[in-house]
């Protein structure tokens, strides 16, 4: 037999229902707001214990660096306030640890796509410093900015002279000595036809001078069509689909997810969505692109990103759990720590302990 009404949804036996309805009209309304809580807070509740079991288990002990990790730097390197011992400290530092990669921060690009070769008057000083200090450290040239619609004044992916202006800016930093140029634009929708020209047109400027080119990218569908859902309801483009994230690696050199600002309250939950992200990202990366995890070295407080959450320590943990289920034999693979202006000692701490030189109890 078919049951019917709220007391079926609920699994409440008719009997027992009947008698709760009999109670006064304040109780009943209670009752009533308690059951809707319970049928919205439900996906909820799915979606947390999902997170959690992604970060149960012990990661791999060969789920750590094959030295291809990379560091976000800020403009202070490329516009005269950081000078000769601030290199000699930062290759210092690189020595302990698996980076070979810095993507500088050389832009912003304008809205028309072009880039002021003022912004960055000390890159060729710096790239060479590096290139003395830390031999086989490639140093890139970070170029981006925001993209519309999202932000009317930012950049028109789909306009032809900007996508132009874009190519020709990535290949204008090369004479400053950069061994590549990576790309941060945000917020590309997942899709978007124009990035994918972008990066075709970059491309075939840099192998021509055998550079480099690498990107960010937003964060994987936890969910089929995810991105379309988030779209309509907040009009903002978090995510991208599997497949649009695998047309953009099959693009470049190198890839690097931005996996924070995740909204995720505990470290363990963080932990199990970074794993999945790990893998998603994964499955569609090819063989022959560098895939990178981002790790929040720094430090925030709000509803996007919870500081006591969104850690080193759990992003790490995260990384070689999904590492070791998806491919753990793969050799391209790394993470990228952003910022170096707001890393602690904490957070190369865990970085280190947790991904250079884990320890089996982590």
């Amino acid at each position: 037999m078919v049951r019917t009404g709220v007391g079926a949804v609920l699994g409440v036996p008719r009997r027992a229902w009947r008698w709760w309805w009999r109670l006064p009209r304040l109780r009943r309304a209670a009752v009533a707001v308690l059951t809707v809580s319970c049928l919205l807070l439900t996906p909820v509740a799915a979606v947390a214990v999902a997170l959690r079991l992604e970060d149960a288990g012990q990661p791999r002990d060969d789920a750590r660096t094959c030295g291809r990790d990379a560091l976000w730097l800020g403009h202070a390197w490329v516009d005269g306030r950081k000078g000769p011992s601030d290199v000699a400290a930062l290759a210092a530092s690189l020595r302990t640890t698996g980076i070979r990669d810095l993507y500088v921060h050389t832009g912003p690009l304008e809205a028309d796509g072009t880039l002021h070769t003022d912004l960055y008057p000390r890159a060729a000083w710096l790239v060479a410093a590096l290139r003395s200090a830390a031999p086989g450290v490639r140093v890139q040239a970070w170029l981006g900015n925001v993209v519309a619609p999202e932000h009317p004044e930012g950049l028109h992916l789909d306009r032809p002279a900007v996508r132009a202006a874009i190519a020709a800016s990535a290949q204008q930093v090369l004479a400053a000595g950069f061994a590549g140029v990576h790309f941060d634009l945000e917020p590309v929708r997942s899709g978007d036809p124009g990035f994918l020209d972008v990066l075709d047109r970059a491309r075939a400027a840099l192998s021509a001078r055998g550079a480099l080119l690498s990107v960010s990218a937003p964060q994987l569908d936890p969910l089929p069509s995810l991105h379309s859902v988030g779209r309509a309801l907040a009009g903002h483009p978090k995510w991208w689909s599997q497949a649009y994230f695998g047309q953009v690696a099959r693009r470049v050199d190198q890839v690097a997810v931005m996996s924070y600002d995740t909204g995720t309250p505990l470290p363990s939950l963080y932990g199990g969505y970074v794993a999945q992200q790990t893998a998603l990202a994964l499955e569609v990366t090819p063989e022959g692109v560098d895939l990178l995890m981002g790790l929040p070295a720094y430090y925030e407080n709000d509803h996007t990103h919870w500081g006591g959450a969104e850690t080193v320590a759990a992003a790490v943990r995260g990384v070689r759990l999904g590492l070791g289920r998806t491919e753990p034999d793969r050799q391209r693979f790394g993470v990228a720590l952003y910022v170096d202006y707001a890393a602690t000692p904490q957070d190369w701490a865990d970085y280190r302990e947790g991904w250079v030189r884990p320890h089996r109890a982590r």
